[in-house]
């Protein structure tokens, strides 16, 4: 089905199911994955189903062509979903549970969504109405933790609806999401973006629109579909059917239930202003019926690591910052500065120098066992440092910075600390 876009969905987590076979490969990754089979391509990258050497789990990891991303300047993009993804952590969102990178590659490690999507499975047949609200309140969940968190999906539909092994729901593909900082200052995101026959009204009127508002009416459509077993909304004509979308002109089969038939009028009102909220479906008696709130979504660690084409990286640091706002510049940024200096101070005694100077310049400071990430306002900036027991005397320390950051580390924190470095006294024979 074509698709409205005004920004290329090459997508981290698209492709991440198990629907499609292909290429068989078997190659170590990092010394960490075994990938396997091909699960699918496009024009920027490959999506391989991969094994955890260590555990035997499966994951889905998308190998990310970087010469491709930047001269098709869509490395913001790319750089935008990460930085989605990597702070959504719901039972019914695809996790993306680590970034690796090499000078020519960046690999997206997620999880690996075995049932395929959702969208084949109706494609066999309708569902019933207990099993179709059973799936929109798995779908509901995650959207309204997606914009408890300022981020809106923007493109939700069958084909970006994944199954995992007990057959529950998953969300993936954030390619053309949007997150709050993105509106202009009328509040509203303007971006034409989306699937044709999932698209909400006023994004066809072009006037701007409210992110969470286009999510409910493509969840909205996706329930119809669960339903119906068909489209709420289908012409050949393309004009036809946006006219039918602009006037909420559908009609639902004749086993819909009254409730179920209320409920849809509310989702799929064609005034975003009227429109259901996801608060008021939350109290929905249709909606309600069964539903197990999910109050507490499990938080894990999210990780990046950066490796030489030689498949060395490096276990202790990010290059992209746990925080929401980070700047993720060093994911297609080739100027990384590396440096290593000996040291005969203790690592602690490194730090706190390093902390000192960091104060000065209005700085945050993680530590993180024999290391620590500097990082200014915002995370727009990150200077990394690893030290590591060369003997019992002496220490070898790792700086890696980019941007900004190899700057300030030049400029300020090596002036400061240049007596830490260890400087061997020559030997004096005596006569």
């Amino acid at each position: 089905m074509p698709e409205i876009t005004g920004e290329h969905s090459n997508s981290v987590s698209s492709m991440a199911s198990s629907s499609s076979g292909g290429e068989e490969l078997s190659r170590n990754l990092f010394k960490k994955y075994e990938l396997g089979r091909l699960l699918g391509c496009g024009a920027f990258a490959k999506v391989y189903h991969a094994r955890v050497i260590r555990t035997g789990q499966s994951v889905a990891i998308k190998a990310i062509n970087k010469q491709r991303i930047v001269k098709g300047n869509l490395a913001a993009n790319i750089k935008r979903e990460i930085s989605i993804m990597r702070r959504l952590r719901h039972p019914h969102i695809v996790n993306l549970h680590e970034v690796l990178a090499t000078k020519t590659k960046v690999y997206c490690v997620m999880e690996f969504a075995k049932g395929g999507e959702l969208f084949a499975k109706i494609a066999k047949g309708r569902f019933s109405e207990d099993l179709s609200r059973k799936y929109f309140q798995q779908l509901i969940s995650a959207v309204d933790y997606c914009h408890s968190h300022g981020v809106f999906h923007r493109d939700l539909k069958p084909e970006n609806l994944l199954l995992d092994e007990n057959w529950d729901l998953r969300i993936t593909d954030f390619g053309l999401s949007a997150v709050t900082g993105q509106t202009r200052q009328d509040g509203l995101l303007h971006t034409l973006c989306g699937t044709p026959a999932y698209v909400a009204p006023e994004i066809l009127a072009k006037k701007g629109y409210y992110g969470a508002k286009i999510d409910v009416w493509s969840c909205g459509v996706i329930l119809y579909v669960l339903n119906a077993g068909y489209l709420p909304f289908n012409d050949t004509n393309l004009m036809a059917m946006y006219r039918k979308i602009y006037k909420g002109e559908f009609r639902c089969p004749k086993w819909t239930s009254p409730e179920l038939r209320r409920f849809l009028t509310r989702l799929l009102d064609p005034n975003p202003n009227t429109r259901i909220t996801v608060h008021e479906i939350l109290k929905d008696p249709w909606f309600k019926k069964g539903y197990k709130e999910i109050k507490h979504p499990i938080d894990k660690e999210f990780e990046f690591k950066e490796s030489s084409e030689e498949a060395r990286y490096f276990n202790a640091f990010d290059l992209i910052s746990y925080s929401s706002g980070a700047d993720l510049s060093g994911l297609f940024d080739y100027r990384v500065n590396s440096e290593m200096f000996v040291s005969d101070e203790s690592p602690e005694t490194i730090i706190e120098g390093l902390e000192a100077v960091a104060e000065e310049e209005g700085m945050g400071v993680a530590k993180k066992g024999m290391g620590v990430r500097l990082h200014g306002q915002n995370c727009k900036y990150v200077i990394m440092v690893e030290i590591n027991r060369l003997t019992e005397q002496l220490v070898v320390v790792e700086v890696k910075s980019s941007g900004f950051g190899r700057d300030l580390w030049q400029d300020k924190f090596k002036l400061r600390l240049n007596h830490f470095v260890y400087e061997p006294q020559p030997q004096v024979s005596g006569h």
